[in-house]
């Protein structure tokens, strides 16, 4: 069971990462009442018709297993907290997840870790060019791993430890200053 946001843009992520995709973004808007959560990717892209299909928990693509409960569940969360969901996408354009979160629910998911998460698709997933933002109110702090590898001396930087622990220490303040 995916038990908290962060859980989500995981799964999320790593679909646009078997779609082919060589750019995500994540962005997630804790301004007002709503708490808005968006995966975009540049992979394949899907039909119409698979679009539909993607929010039934025994429709997959992955051979390993033969149901796919991430997006089903995002959708179902996301409406039992008074907010929307949508899977927006083209074909050779790429994917959009977006699910928004009433945030007086009771049912309203916690954001969990992010800054493990985002560590975890930088150092899993080097060829990609991470993009994520996250907006509180007038405040916005954001991360980018092409820019952060080039700032710590290039090559996959997200391999040696103590540069790891540091940009996570870096997100984490800097997610965490959003909220003071």
């Amino acid at each position: 069971m995916l038990e908290d946001l962060s859980h989500h843009i995981l799964d999320i992520a790593e679909n646009g990462v078997n779609a082919g995709a060589d750019e995500i973004s994540i962005s997630i808007d804790d301004s007002g009442d709503m708490l808005l959560l968006s995966v975009r990717d540049n992979g394949r892209g899907m039909t119409e018709e698979t679009v539909k299909a993607v929010v039934n928990p025994f429709y997959t693509t992955r051979t390993e297993r033969r149901v796919g409960l991430g997006l089903p569940f995002l959708k179902q969360l996301a409406e039992l907290c008074g907010g929307v969901f949508s899977v927006s996408s083209e074909p050779g354009r790429g994917t959009q997840v977006t699910a928004s979160f009433l945030k007086t629910s009771i049912d309203v998911p916690p954001l969990g870790d992010v800054p493990s998460t985002l560590m975890t698709l930088f150092i899993g997933y080097p060829g990609i060019a991470w993009k994520y933002i996250h907006r509180r109110n007038e405040k916005e702090f954001s991360a980018d791993s092409v820019e952060l590898r080039e700032a710590l001396g290039g090559g996959n930087v997200f391999l040696e430890p103590a540069l790891a622990l540091g940009v996570k220490e870096y997100i984490e303040t800097n997610i965490d200053e959003l909220y003071e």
